[in-house]
């Protein structure tokens, strides 16, 4: 199973900023501890390009990205200060989630350990989200012609807002959003299918909506290839989650994506997404869960007579 990377592209951060930047070379270092993947699993992707970026954003507000020119509404929307670094840091990431598409197409299962950047509209960022991967890579499989349908099944515990809005004229990308009704984004956008969840929802609510909700995805998307946001943030200790779930229900929860998927043989890019847990080690560990699950699965997978 592919893992791709992009941690030694760090983004510059003010002392005492929230975003946990230092999360996903931390999760690269605990999967190599694992024993579950070899050197050789670990990849670095190439950047998103020009032409990929603008299937899903605007000509206007790639420029002004790449050229620092953001206004400073623009940058307070996202969240991080302007630098050469961010963009390269967004390109790459964004790079991930298209090359965790291909590999998973080939293989059946990747994973980019870090995007699920859901936030990011067409005309601008929001939200520590620069660039759309999620749209990105679904657009570009699209256009290169890899696949008729995706399904984004996003599970980070805020809306995937900005992916709803990119995508909503597009029959072809199904996006499902599972999240917490009174969390961020406070506007909500329309995605095909949308769960909304009180705030303290613990494991067994979570999980019986998930499941009735997939098989939704499942009948009305009818993918050939699923793109999984696999926020740690519905974490009940996370500081901007505001639901109740347990790392065994996150883990539950990663496998019935998965279980599903599998069943149908689809499949399926992971996106780590959102996670903002009080302790950073627990977001780390829910993140290594939930791509050591997808290994299982995958070999299982490869194994399977099915």
């Amino acid at each position: 199973m592919k893992l791709f990377y992009a941690d030694h592209f760090v983004l510059p951060l003010p002392e005492g900023h929230r975003f946990p930047m230092e999360k996903y070379a931390r999760l690269r270092e605990r999967l190599l501890r694992s024993g579950a993947f070899g050197p050789g699993d670990f990849q670095v992707p190439d950047a998103a390009t020009d032409s990929e970026i603008l299937r899903a954003h605007e000509a206007g507000y790639l420029q002004r990205v790449i050229r620092g020119t953001l206004d400073k509404d623009e940058i307070r929307r996202i969240g991080f200060p302007w630098s050469e670094a961010m963009v390269e840091r967004s390109r790459r990431s964004a790079g991930a989630t298209l090359a965790a598409c291909r590999a998973a197409l080939e293989e059946g299962c990747a994973a980019n350990l870090a995007g699920g950047t859901h936030h990011a509209f067409r005309d601008r960022g929001e939200g520590f989200c620069v660039f759309n991967d999620a749209a990105i890579a679904a657009l570009a499989m699209r256009a290169e012609g890899r696949v008729e349908r995706v399904a984004i099944i996003d599970c980070d515990v805020h809306q995937g807002n900005g992916t709803a809005a990119i995508l909503a004229q597009r029959p072809d990308v199904f996006t499902f959003s599972i999240h917490g009704a009174r969390n961020y984004p406070f506007d909500k956008e329309s995605s095909d299918l949308d769960i909304e969840l009180p705030d303290g929802t613990s494991d067994d609510t979570y999980l019986t909506a998930l499941q009735a909700a997939l098989g939704v995805v499942f009948a009305r998307g009818r993918p050939d290839l699923v793109i999984y946001l696999a926020g740690a943030d519905p974490y009940e200790d996370d500081r901007l989650g505001r639901l109740k779930l347990t790392k065994r229900g996150l883990l539950e929860r990663d496998t019935l994506v998965f279980e599903k998927a599998r069943k149908r043989g689809l499949p399926i890019a992971i996106a780590m997404a959102g996670g903002y847990a009080r302790q950073i080690d627990d977001t780390v560990e829910i993140h290594a869960n939930t791509v050591c699950s997808a290994a299982r699965h995958f070999r299982a997978r490869q194994s399977s007579p099915l």
